[in-house]
């Protein structure tokens, strides 16, 4: 499958040219093929010899005993169910500590659980890669991820092909399908509403096809 073409990874290598750290952000709906686009833009920089990080969005899910203490289980996957404030955080402190290695938590799909400390983004030169729902929401603190991202570009999919790998994820990780179908229509379509209201924003829209 064609991810890329070679305009959109001209763009990011021109944004890697703008500073030693430069962030771009990759928002779009649950199961538009985020990763999928940003693990093709690390293929294709890393090829052209441009220095890439990946800072995701998943790893800062609150923890269950969180969600459970807010009441907040069911809705895993809401835009309140993340730390807004440590993402913010731990964008701003890639792009203002280039000199030692900065850890940054990750998310553990089977567990469904972030994991402190699982990634890092190491010290020198990189153009950052951060994919995730809610970079382009106007609620603080997505909001300010503005302030950090010198772009943020939005993953576009046909709605029933992104429904059809959402239902499929969940069962991959352990949902029956009736019960993956039902969070897809109760949870995950609610959200993907709030982050298609922002699709205009974007500093760019790249399609991920079938």
């Amino acid at each position: 499958m064609q991810i890329l073409d070679e305009a959109v990874v001209d763009r990011a290598v021109a944004l890697a040219g703008r500073a030693d750290r430069v962030v771009l952000g990759i928002a779009g709906e649950p199961g538009a093929g985020k990763t999928t686009l940003t693990t093709a833009l690390i293929e294709a920089l890393t090829a052209r010899r441009v220095p890439v990080a990946w800072l995701p969005m998943d790893g800062f899910h609150l923890g269950d005993g969180s969600l459970d203490a807010l009441g907040l289980r069911a809705h895993k996957g809401a835009i309140e169910t993340f730390d807004g404030w440590g993402y913010l955080a731990a964008l701003r402190r890639v792009l203002a500590e280039p000199g030692h290695p900065v850890y940054i938590p990750g998310f553990e799909r089977t567990l469904e659980q972030p994991i402190a400390a699982d990634r890092v983004i190491p010290p020198g030169p990189a153009l950052i890669l951060t994919e995730g729902n809610y970079l382009l929401d106007e609620e603080e603190p997505w909001s300010l991820v503005r302030e950090v991202a010198a772009e943020i570009w939005y993953a576009d999919v046909p709605g029933e092909l992104r429904r059809d790998r959402l239902v499929a994820r969940h069962v991959a990780f352990g949902k029956s399908r009736d019960a993956a179908e039902a969070w897809v229509a109760q949870v995950d379509e609610p959200n993907a509403e709030r982050i298609r209201a922002r699709r205009m924003h974007a500093d760019l829209i790249v399609p991920i096809g079938a």
